[in-house]
């Protein structure tokens, strides 16, 4: 018999139970970041087995909040057929 309450197959599917792998992703972050960031996951980790395109909609809308609150954006990549730029040395 399946536990549903304490191990529910959506979120133990792979060998690796959802809530462990919440725990450690978001280990140094505080507040809502860690909130908005484990939901985001929670919703990817589950979206093919229980909530579909709606679980994937939900964690959009986290993952757009963290965006909202100022997550630093990615640097651009390099111009095609340029080098990186290298920091100047002070």
């Amino acid at each position: 018999m399946t536990d549903t309450v304490n191990h529910p197959p959506h979120y133990t599917a792979g060998g690796v139970e959802c809530i462990d792998a919440l725990e450690a992703a978001t280990v140094g972050l505080d507040g809502i970041e860690a909130v908005c960031t484990a939901n985001a996951i929670k919703y990817l980790w589950r979206w093919k087995r229980k909530g579909g395109v709606e679980d994937l909609r939900k964690a959009r809308w986290y993952i757009e909040r963290l965006i909202a609150r100022g997550a630093p954006p990615a640097p651009p990549p390099p111009p095609p057929g340029r080098p990186p730029s290298k920091p100047i040395d002070c």
